[in-house]
Parts: C-alpha cells; sequence; structure tokens
C-alpha cells in the first residue's frame, strides 16, 4: 500500500510538530507533501530537512529565497512556494490524501476550505474557519464530500463519544454535549487578581502545552467559546443543547449525555498527539506515543460550573452563537485583536473582552451568505478593534 501523502498548514505550530511527530511514528503509513509556516522560518528550514517534503510554503518572496538557498545548500530538493495562494495549492493539490488544518486564526480558513473544496481528509485544528463561515463550511464538506474530523482535543472526544452512524442528536439519543475545559492558569483568580496578569502568566496553562494565542484564549476561556460554536457546526447542535463544564485535571476531554441516562466520556492523558493520531488512522487505530492513562495517579476528577463573571468571554461567544450570520466572524476578529494587543502589552488582561464587547455592541450582524461578507465582517471587526485601542491609549 501506498503512503498517505499529508500537507502539515503551521507545520511549526504545537500542533504542526505534534503531527509531525505521529507521521515519523509511521513513516511506512504517511509521507509528508508539504509543510507550511508563516514567520518561523529558521524552525521550518530544520522540519524541511528532517521530513523532506516536496513542497514548502511560507509568507512571502524573500522568506522563500531565503530558505529556497538553505534547503539546495544542504541538497534538498525541495520548492519554496510564498503567499495564501501557494497555501491553498499545497492543501488542495492532486497529489494529497490527508490535510493538517494547523494555522492559528482567520488566516487558515481559505486554505483549509480548499482542502475541502478538493474533497480532501481534512484534519481540523483551525477551530476559526468553522467559527467564521460555519454554514458554509460544512456544505462545502458536503457538496465536495470532504472527510473533516476533529483534532481539538475536545471535539474529537465528542466524535469518539457520538455513534458511528449518522442522523439528527434526536435520531441518535442525544440530549446534550458536555464540552470540557480545564478553566485555565485563572481559575480561581478573582476579577482584581486577573486585572493584573501578565502575558508569561496566561501562556502558562498548568495542563496543555500551546501557542501564546490559544494559550491566552484558554486563559480568558475564550477558547472554550470558540469551540462551543464550533461544536454547534460539527455536530448539528443548537448552542442551548451544548454545556461547559469545568474539569481542571483535562483527563476527561468530553462527554455526550444520552436520553436513556447514559454519558459517554472519553479519556486520556492531556497531550495532542492522541486526537491527532486518531483521525489521521480513523476507523483505524494506531501508536500515537502517550503513554498510557494512570488512573491510580490522578485519583480524583473535579467539575464545576464555569463562572461567566469573571470570564465574560465563554458569555460572549455563547451570544455570538445564538446570532449567528456574522457575529462569530466578528467575535473571532475582535478577539484576535484583543489578544495580540495583550500580548504586546497595550492592554491589561480583562480588557480583552471589553473591547471584543464593544465590537459586537457597534457593529450590527448580518448575514453570512458567502465569504466576501464573511471577510468583510471579519475586516470591519478589526477597524473598529484598533479604533478601540486607539481611543483608550490617548
Amino acid at each position: 500500500m501506498m503512503p498517505a501523502r499529508v500537507t502539515v498548514l503551521g507545520a511549526t505550530g504545537s500542533i504542526g510538530l505534534s503531527t509531525l511527530d505521529v507521521l515519523a511514528r509511521h513513516a511506512e503509513r504517511y509521507e509528508v507533501f508539504a509543510l507550511t509556516a508563516f514567520s518561523r522560518v529558521d524552525e521550518l528550514a530544520g522540519l524541511c530537512l528532517r521530513h523532506r517534503p516536496r513542497l514548502a510554503v511560507v509568507a512571502d518572496v524573500r522568506a522563500a529565497a531565503s530558505l529556497q538557498q538553505r534547503l539546495r545548500d544542504a541538497g534538498l530538493n525541495t520548492e519554496v512556494l510564498y503567499g495564501e495562494q501557494a497555501l491553498c495549492e499545497v492543501a488542495s493539490a492532486a497529489e494529497v490524501d490527508v490535510v493538517m488544518a494547523a494555522i492559528v486564526g482567520a488566516a487558515g480558513l481559505r486554505p483549509t476550505l480548499a482542502a475541502v473544496q478538493a474533497g480532501k481528509r481534512v484534519l481540523l485544528a483551525n477551530k476559526e474557519a468553522l467559527v467564521m463561515s460555519g454554514a458554509l463550511f460544512m456544505q462545502a464538506v458536503r457538496r465536495h464530500a470532504a472527510t473533516l474530523l476533529p483534532i481539538d482535543s475536545e471535539h474529537n472526544a465528542i466524535f469518539q463519544c457520538l455513534p458511528e452512524r449518522t442522523g439528527s442528536l434526536e435520531q441518535l439519543g442525544v440530549r446534550r454535549i458536555l464540552l470540557t475545559a480545564s478553566g485555565g492558569p485563572f481559575r480561581e483568580f478573582t476579577l482584581e487578581q486577573m486585572a493584573s496578569v501578565t502575558p508569561a502568566q496566561a501562556c502558562a496553562h498548568p495542563n496543555w502545552s500551546m501557542g501564546q494565542k490559544i494559550s491566552v484564549d484558554s486563559a480568558s476561556m475564550m477558547n472554550k467559546g470558540l469551540e462551543l460554536i464550533e461544536a454547534c457546526w460539527l455536530f448539528d447542535v443548537p448552542p442551548a443543547r451544548v454545556e461547559v463544564v469545568v474539569h481542571p485535571q483535562s483527563v476527561i476531554h468530553s462527554m455526550v449525555d444520552y436520553l436513556d441516562g447514559s454519558v459517554l466520556a472519553q479519556l486520556g492523558n492531556p497531550d495532542m498527539r492522541t486526537p491527532i493520531a486518531h483521525a489521521l488512522a480513523w476507523p483505524e487505530r494506531i501508536d500515537a506515543g502517550v503513554s498510557a492513562l494512570d488512573l491510580f495517579r490522578i485519583a480524583r476528577l473535579d467539575f464545576q460550573a464555569p463562572d461567566e463573571q469573571r470570564f465574560p468571554c465563554l458569555r460572549l461567544a455563547r451570544q455570538a452563537a445564538e446570532q449567528g450570520g456574522t457575529a462569530p466572524a466578528l467575535l473571532n476578529a475582535a478577539n484576535e485583536v484583543a489578544v495580540a494587543a495583550f500580548l504586546a502589552g497595550r492592554i491589561g488582561f480583562t480588557a480583552i473582552a471589553a473591547l471584543i464587547e464593544e465590537v459586537l455592541q457597534r457593529e450590527p450582524v448580518a448575514a453570512a451568505d458567502d465569504l466576501q461578507q464573511v471577510f468583510a465582517a471579519d475586516a470591519r471587526a478589526r477597524e473598529l478593534a484598533d479604533a478601540w485601542l486607539v481611543r483608550q491609549a490617548g
């Protein structure tokens, strides 16, 4: 059997690196076709030398020329491309079987959609693609017969806990989805304490090793809000039937509650290689390099309700999910600007939610019938967010 050829979008991030680790463990099954990165050219060069892809993609022409020369000097034949169109090309190339969509933020939407439209097996780690364009994205999945498999540990857990047969939640006997959340590093902090936290504190997640943006989202619980919206589209469920449960140990990754009183949960160590390996090999199972779960060492599992007063981002995300249309795209764009500003030291941690709420109050929600409307909402939200930051600085 020929190895499956894999494109990894966002190869230098934590998901990309975990994906490459799993692929390397099963070299007889998988072949790296293309690797992409935005600004970490040095890291991408090292990955190319190790995994020898046919193609590599970076952000701009200067970075491409530099990387191309380095790879040629090392005797590697990898061709280097640049720009968004190149991302779409390596995601949709005829030779590709599997695409790991791990570009963070709105920048991942177009290449991920290109993979869907080419009918690929798409491993979705870029939750923003569904948050921004849920209806359009899922229509494309169905129209082009793509295979969409969730990589977020929570959505992958839900996928594993649902029956394999298709149908509505009612037909499957599902009452609700229980989406677990670690609570992040500030789970026990007061609002006063959170007002003075630093980016370094926000990025120090107690259970997971993640990039800066997703770590801050986890600390604010916006990550869980985005995952709530994503779950609604992935599993065709209204927001009212998705309940967030704070579970500090991050051992239960999510649960499905059935009408007969059964609750099915997927458990495992907090390691993203588990959902990655599951989605790569599905419906088979392969070794992910993850150690077995030691229940005796864990000893206890705790649960509590989220506090939307201390974590208003979760409330804002649920409201956006209920509004629909362009509301989730507005929410996501405002959050991206707010998180970048926090990481740059321009605003405090609690101002993230304040900025997002300001944008949502100022910009009317419109229909999201095509990508042009989605990206127009995204651009408008960024303009409003930037204006808010200028006013705060003044």
